[in-house]
């Protein structure tokens, strides 16, 4: 017999659990007058399925002596909390119900309330299903998901859009709205599906978003108005690729907005196009060239899948990729489990395989590279290689904060025992979903102290041409 065939009543019971006048404790007052309504609830439940109604409860617990407890909820509103307590009682939700800009709100309640799961499901909910709509609002959600650490998973897909498809971005809703960081960050990239002359006439229009009181003729610009946008767009020109436009594109787009560019680079940039000798000599590099490491990550980017191409290629970060590798997914801890004998299952015999770790309440990526095969031994043994190297990275969203430390005594590259995971001599050690970091057979430290970490998530990538 399936037990599941009860459930429907219990779901059912749950819901008149919810509806009753009668057996209430809990008042709950949700929402900003003129806006505001009174819910009924239970503090059983609410004690066991939110964490943050927990402390409430807990607090007005031992003011109230025994009153019927009274919690407000401001933040939140009256339509929003209604959904998010039916779920809270019967642990269901129809997202396909709602509009998307509803399900962020959803998103956006259930993190205040400490609802973890729910959290989890809809961020899902939303990379599978409403990926376009998340494109199109871009700003609203990169926004959103970087306000609260509780949304790794929007982080990610934000992070990857912009850098593999940062063209999609400059066709979002809203796209003038993005902070200056962004788009500097955006303008960065080299995966680009799009002319050069079409991102500085994207990066222009931000400018003049910026500054609604200009005209949209440079022709009608008073000198102060240049200023005006030239401030503006001074940190975006020096990431604008001038050199790869054609003269006619320079003389028609550009040359209206001289006077915004830094006087030096105008005058580089007017013997360029004035002089066809020169053309042959000075280039910008050029956008779409990039061989695209797509890999299919909860923890790392495209952009840190390229850098650790080129540590492997031993290349300088500034250097094209010389081999793009393809970074196939052998284990994830969140899917196949973190236990040290599904490792040795799926990875035993693996050569060329990346290691990736994301520690546990931190923003912390860890990781190493072992170019040789993974073995079990019961007494431990050392594996031999000059090719492996151990990272970590302070910021899954800042690719630059990185530190490297390649294989020191070649001797003692790899550690095989079949009690711990991926070993790289002792210099990073995974045990299942816990781990340790020292400095003994790799050149530098990876972490800031010895202090033991707990892994959230770990993958582990077979590298192949």
């Amino acid at each position: 017999m399936d037990d599941n065939n009860l459930l429907p009543k219990l779901f059912q019971n749950l819901l008149e659990i919810l509806n009753d006048e009668e057996y209430y404790d809990v008042t709950i007052e949700v929402g900003n007058d003129p806006y505001i309504k009174i819910f009924r609830a239970h503090m059983v439940i609410l004690h066991y399925r939110s964490t943050y109604l927990r402390r409430m409860l807990s607090t007005n617990k031992k003011n109230n002596d025994g009153a019927l407890v009274h919690i407000k909820l401001p933040n939140i509103l009256p339509e929003i909390f209604q959904i998010i307590l039916r779920y809270i009682y019967s642990g269901r939700i129809s997202l396909e119900e709602y509009d998307t800009s509803d399900i962020i709100k959803i998103l956006i309640a259930g993190s205040e309330l400490g609802l973890q799961e729910l959290i989890t499901y809809i961020q899902s909910f939303l990379i599978k299903t409403k990926a376009n709509w998340m494109e199109q609002n871009f700003n609203l959600i990169y926004q959103t998901c970087f306000e609260n650490d509780s949304f790794l998973e929007l982080q990610n897909f934000c992070t990857n859009l912009t850098s593999e498809e940062p063209d999609k971005i400059f066709k979002s809703l809203n796209f003038a709205l993005i902070p200056e960081k962004l788009l500097i960050t955006i303008i960065q990239s080299d995966n680009f599906q799009m002319e050069e002359i079409q991102i500085w006439k994207h990066v222009l229009k931000w400018g003049l978003a910026q500054n609604p009181e200009l005209s949209s003729d440079p022709a009608n610009f008073s000198k102060e108005d240049f200023n005006t946008l030239k401030n503006s767009l001074h940190k975006c020109i020096p990431f604008i690729r001038f050199y790869n436009l054609t003269s006619d594109e320079f003389s028609k787009e550009i040359l209206p907005y001289k006077k915004v560019l830094p006087k030096e680079l105008y005058k580089d940039l007017l013997k360029y196009f004035l002089d066809s000798n020169n053309q042959s000599i000075k280039q910008s590099k050029s956008r779409m060239t990039t061989k695209k490491n797509n890999i299919d990550s909860k923890i790392i980017t495209t952009q840190h899948a390229e850098l650790i191409s080129k540590w492997i290629d031993r290349i300088k970060i500034t250097d094209e990729i010389k081999t793009a590798y393809k970074f196939n997914l052998l284990l994830r801890g969140s899917r196949d489990g973190f236990t040290v004998e599904k490792f040795h299952e799926i990875c035993d015999n693996q050569s060329n395989t990346i290691t990736i770790v994301k520690v546990k309440d931190s923003t912390e990526i860890l990781g190493g590279y072992n170019p040789i095969e993974w073995e079990s031994n019961n007494d431990g043994n050392f594996g031999t290689t000059n090719d492996s190297f151990i990272f970590s990275f302070m910021s899954s969203d800042d690719i630059e904060s990185y530190i490297l430390s390649r294989v020191r005594d070649e001797n003692c590259a790899i550690f095989n025992y079949n009690a711990s995971g991926p070993r790289f001599g002792d210099d990073l050690v995974l045990s299942g979903d816990f781990g340790n970091c020292y400095n003994y057979d790799y050149e530098k430290k990876i972490r800031e102290n010895d202090d033991d970490f707990y892994v959230e998530e770990y993958e582990v990538f077979q590298i192949l041409n």
